[in-house]
Order: structure tokens, then C-alpha cells, then sequence
């Protein structure tokens, strides 16, 4: 919550000056956003095995609700605002979502010396996005008042469902032989039904449809509560991510190192696209946290389906394990500065 000149100036000089170095270290990235802290307890608590545990009813609801939530913010931002100018940016954005996969593939193949079916789950890991990460985006921004699109919502899925669909036809191109592989026709319907898609998508056009306005008796609840529920979200991701961590899996050093060099250099695909098509600072630090990311939610639910011989538990160490612990505590305020740069 951002503190206006009159309450400041009701402060006492001690809390004022305290405030103001405050925000002057959340300006500078030394602060990391609140959400952040709950990841970090979650990764703490894991690491020394505490019996701290979210009951999995409580994390599907959680996921769930927060990826409708996306969905509504994004579908009410663009409320009134839709048109043809923003088929440019979101066919660029599904091409970005398709290549990844491709200049991937072969580095986890030669270079990480993975098999077949982990070069193609993994490669479609990181060329679909983190809905969790772009949650972490979307506050960092809204916490800097950045300005960034209303249609961000709508980039992601642009982005989550070509690179599932890229990953699967390298693996079905380059397997010798095999069971019966799904349809082009069925691996769309996989992907498209898969229930992250299905909730952000319709809270996307629910938002649209209604607005912030005649929706309010409903999306404000969501709305009002997205940073709470996004606390509690990120607290079990930090659980998770000491579990995949647990023991360390130091005879996948190449695998890990993948895993975090990777972000940092395809950040640099969000950036230059979103300086290319001239997007506002807030956008492209999105868009650049997306494209840093790894999907831990959509694709491996498609990949376990459709590549049944793939190590998902290998893709979740790299994705889940170290990929996003170091886009939320570093990663969104580093590509920031490089916007900036």
C-alpha cells in the first residue's frame, strides 16, 4: 500500500526517514516484494525438515484460484480496449513460445546429455511459462507503479501452449519407435483443456465481459485477495522446491547449471521483443520474467500424457527446484535493471 504526503507527514522524523529508506530499497531491488519472504520461509522450513505442510486440497485451491484471479485482472484491465492492434505483439509472442523449445532441444541433448524424452520435456518445460512467476511479476510491477498492458494475461497463454505443443512433435519426430502416439488433433485438445488454460483464458473473458465495474460484487473478492493468496501459493512452491532439492542432486551438475544460466540469457528474448515493439517498462519486465521462466503447472500435466517415459521429476528439479527460486529472489529485479540499462 503506497502511504500518501498527508499520512507522511504525520509521521514522526524517525518513522519518516525509516520509510523513506524503505522505499528506497524496494526502488533499488535490495527489498524484496513481501510475497517473496513467504517463498523463502517455505524453502527455509523445507530445508531444515520441518513438519510445516500445506494439505494439497488447500495448494489445487490455491493454484486454481490464482490462476483465475490472473485471468479476471487481466480481462478487466482490457475491458473496453480490445482490438486488432494487439494481434502483432501476441503472434510475436507465440512465435517466442515456439522457438524456445527448438534452440533448447539440442543444448539438453549434446550439452546436457540428456535422452530423447527428457531433451523434449524439459525443452517444453522452459519454452512455456511460469504462471507462478508471472504472478511475482505482476506484483513487482504494480508494487513500483510500473506501467505496463492490460493484456499481459493474454501473452502468457500465448506463450504457455506452442512450446507444449513444440516440445511433443520434436519428441514424436525424433523417436525410432514406440506405442501409438496421440493426434496433432488430440495433443491441441490436451493442451488447450488443460485446467490452468481453461481458468485463466475464462476469467480472461468474464473479465472482459463484465469489467471492473458490474463484476465487482464477485471479482473484488478474487482481486482484493491476490496477493494473500499468491503468499500462501508461493509459501508451498518453497516446500516443494526444498523437497526436489532434497538430497542435492550433485550427479546432475549439468542439468543444474542449465537450469541457471538459462534464465538470464532468455531473458534477453523478452527484452529485445518487448524494446522492438516499443512496450512500456512494467510490460517488457513481464515479458522478460516469462520468458526466463519454466512451466511447472501446465506442461508437466501435458508432457506426463503425452511423453510417458519422461523423468518429470528431473524437469520439476530444474523448473521448480532452481529455475524459480532464482527468477522471484532475483531474477524480475535483475531483468529490471537491464530494461533500464
Amino acid at each position: 500500500m503506497s502511504v500518501g504526503i498527508g499520512a507522511v507527514g504525520r509521521l514522526p522524523l524517525q518513522g519518516y526517514l525509516s520509510y523513506n529508506a524503505h522505499q528506497r530499497l524496494l526502488g533499488l531491488g535490495f527489498m524484496p516484494d513481501i510475497v517473496v519472504m513467504f517463498f523463502l520461509l517455505g524453502l527455509v522450513a523445507g530445508v531444515v525438515r520441518s513438519d510445516l505442510k500445506i494439505p494439497k486440497a488447500a495448494y489445487d485451491t490455491l493454484s486454481l484460484l490464482l490462476m483465475l484471479t490472473i485471468g479476471l485482472k487481466g480481462g478487466m484491465a482490457l475491458y473496453g480496449n480490445l482490438d486488432a492492434s494487439l494481434l502483432p505483439a501476441l503472434l510475436t509472442f507465440m512465435a517466442i513460445g515456439g522457438c524456445i523449445p527448438l534452440l533448447l532441444f539440442p543444448i539438453l541433448r549434446k550439452l546436457v546429455g540428456l535422452n530423447l524424452e527428457d531433451s523434449a520435456s524439459i525443452a517444453a518445460h522452459y519454452g512455456s511459462v511460469s504462471a507462478g512467476t508471472f504472478a511475482v511479476a505482476l506484483a513487482y510491477v504494480e508494487a513500483r507503479e510500473l506501467a505496463f498492458a492490460p493484456e499481459v494475461t493474454l501473452y502468457l497463454v500465448a506463450m504457455e501452449l506452442p512450446a507444449i505443443i513444440v516440445g511433443l512433435l520434436l519428441y514424436r519426430r525424433f523417436q525410432v519407435s514406440g506405442p501409438v502416439q496421440p493426434t496433432m488433433a488430440q495433443l491441441w485438445h490436451e493442451a488447450f483443456t488443460n485446467r490452468g488454460v481453461i481458468l485463466l483464458l475464462g476469467g480472461v473473458i468474464i473479465g472482459v465481459m463484465y469489467g471492473p465495474i458490474q463484476g465487482a460484487a464477485v471479482t473484488d473478492l478474487y482481486t482484493g485477495a491476490f496477493k494473500a493468496v499468491l503468499a500462501l501459493f508461493l509459501l508451498e512452491m518453497g516446500l516443494v522446491a526444498a523437497e526436489t532439492l532434497r538430497p542435492f542432486p550433485w550427479q546432475q551438475w549439468r542439468l543444474l547449471a542449465f537450469a541457471l544460466l538459462a534464465p538470464p540469457v532468455l531473458a534477453i528474448a523478452g527484452i529485445v521483443a518487448g524494446k522492438l515493439l516499443g512496450l512500456s517498462e512494467g510490460t517488457t519486465v513481464i515479458l522478460a520474467s516469462l520468458t526466463a521462466s519454466a512451466s511447472y503447472i501446465a506442461a508437466p500435466a501435458a508432457i506426463k500424457g503425452a511423453i510417458p517415459s519422461a523423468n518429470i521429476g528431473l524437469a520439476m528439479l530444474a523448473s521448480l527446484g532452481l529455475t524459480f527460486p532464482l527468477n522471484v529472489i532475483f531474477g524480475i529485479g535483475f531483468y529490471h535493471t537491464l530494461i533500464l540499462l
